[in-house]
């Protein structure tokens, strides 16, 4: 079966992002396809790869982008989210002559047309938040 996850939580404000990323864990050990994880609202936090949580916690941003490199699972980051709350790529930082950027691959900034492509590519689509 082929799913798709939304995400709308930010790693360390609620349960959602964890548990999006265990969901999408499990999917993957038993042999289910992932075809998309797109990060909307607070969800984008996801792939902030500033983000230096203590040692004794879980590195969700990390995961996520272990997961995806491991098993080429598409991580897309809304747009229109990410520039409201100050996640840049380096095309992004370029075009707003911002100094920095913090989201890398295998995180992609992209529109919600990529949400909507999930939902059709997608056997299910199921949400975060």
């Amino acid at each position: 079966m082929i799913f798709s996850l939304i995400v709308y939580a930010a790693p360390y404000s609620a349960e959602g992002s964890a548990s999006a990323l265990r969901f999408a864990e499990s999917l993957v050990e038993q042999g289910h396809q992932l075809y998309r994880v797109f990060f909307y609202g607070d969800g984008v936090h996801n792939s902030n790869h500033l983000h230096s949580p203590p040692q004794d916690e879980i590195n969700i941003p990390e995961r996520w982008k272990l997961l995806a490199e491991t098993h080429d699972i598409d991580l897309v980051v809304c747009i229109a989210a990410s520039l409201r709350r100050g996640i840049l790529d380096q095309k992004e930082a370029t075009r707003y002559e911002k100094p920095a950027h913090n989201c890398e691959s295998p995180f992609n900034i992209s529109g919600l047309g990529q949400m909507i492509d999930a939902s059709v590519q997608s056997d299910r689509v199921v949400t975060f938040g």
